[in-house]
């Protein structure tokens, strides 16, 4: 693209050679593209603030051997402490949930970041819950399980369950109410 900006802009009047034009125009364009076309967009200024952040902890490793806290920071640079934290925070490279966090050596195996993720929730009680129901819709006959299958398993609406068994819509609600009674009757004894 900095070529075909150069070239478009080029004037002969200028007395240089176009390789000469040239050059800062796609020196330009490659800077502009690492520095604007990430996965997330940041702006300039920012972006610019942790590069002088950086090379200040550079200069501060090497003349004193550590790294500036974040109120030397502040201090040097005269500005607040949350916006430091964001220009730090901005130039981190973006990780995908989806993305192999860890693979095992052994056996290859890769765990994603969502896994390793924790819940609030109370783990062992869902395990719990999701066994009981699976027994109670083991102990249903055929006709009922696949009502509730077809209705919570995989999304149907009750008129398509009706047509799928070759009964109403209004025989399916009737049914279904049945057994989720019958199934929380047994749920709670």
């Amino acid at each position: 693209m900095g070529f075909i900006k150069s070239v478009k802009r080029f004037d002969t009047n200028y007395d240089v050679k176009l390789s000469t034009y040239a050059v800062p125009y796609m020196i330009g364009e490659i800077k502009r593209y690492i520095r604007d076309d990430g996965p997330i967009k940041v702006s300039r200024s920012i972006k610019e603030l942790g590069v002088k952040i950086r090379e200040l902890q550079k200069e501060n490793i090497n003349k004193k051997g550590k790294e500036l806290t974040i109120e030397e920071l502040e201090k040097e640079l005269k500005i607040s402490k949350e916006d430091i934290a964001l220009a730090l925070e901005a130039n981190n490279t973006v990780e995908s949930i989806d993305g192999s966090f860890y693979t095992d050596n052994k056996d290859g195996n890769s765990i994603n970041l969502i896994e390793k993720i924790s819940s609030d929730k109370n783990e062992e009680e869902f395990i719990t819950n999701k066994l009981a129901i699976k027994q109670l819709i083991e102990g249903l006959n055929d006709r009922d399980k696949e009502i509730i299958l077809l209705r919570f398993y995989k999304d149907k609406t009750q008129t398509q369950v009706a047509k799928i068994l070759g009964i109403t819509q209004v025989q399916v609600s009737r049914l279904e109410r049945k057994i989720l009674d019958n199934m929380k009757t047994k749920l709670i004894s």
